[in-house]
């Protein structure tokens, strides 16, 4: 997971302006009682840290891969 879509998976989850306040306040037991922002900033892979965060908020399973976006144009993906 990029980092880029850490934040989108936030964003998705939580809006905009409540997943930044969450990734600073928040602290996550699963990252040694870190924030998501501290995480993130020491290295801790995305996709760690968005798996403390959905056990933390408890995110049910089913949303904890985004939002179905249809594909870009001309991008395979």
């Amino acid at each position: 997971m990029r980092l880029s879509q850490f934040w989108q998976l936030m964003d998705d989850e939580f809006g905009g302006a409540y997943a930044r306040t969450l990734a600073v306040h928040q602290s996550l037991p699963d990252l040694g009682g870190r924030t998501a922002d501290e995480a993130l900033t020491q290295g801790v892979p995305p996709r760690q840290v968005w798996d403390a965060v959905c056990e933390q908020m408890q995110v049910p399973i089913e949303r904890r891969l985004g939002i179905d976006r249809p594909a870009k144009p001309g991008n395979p993906d």
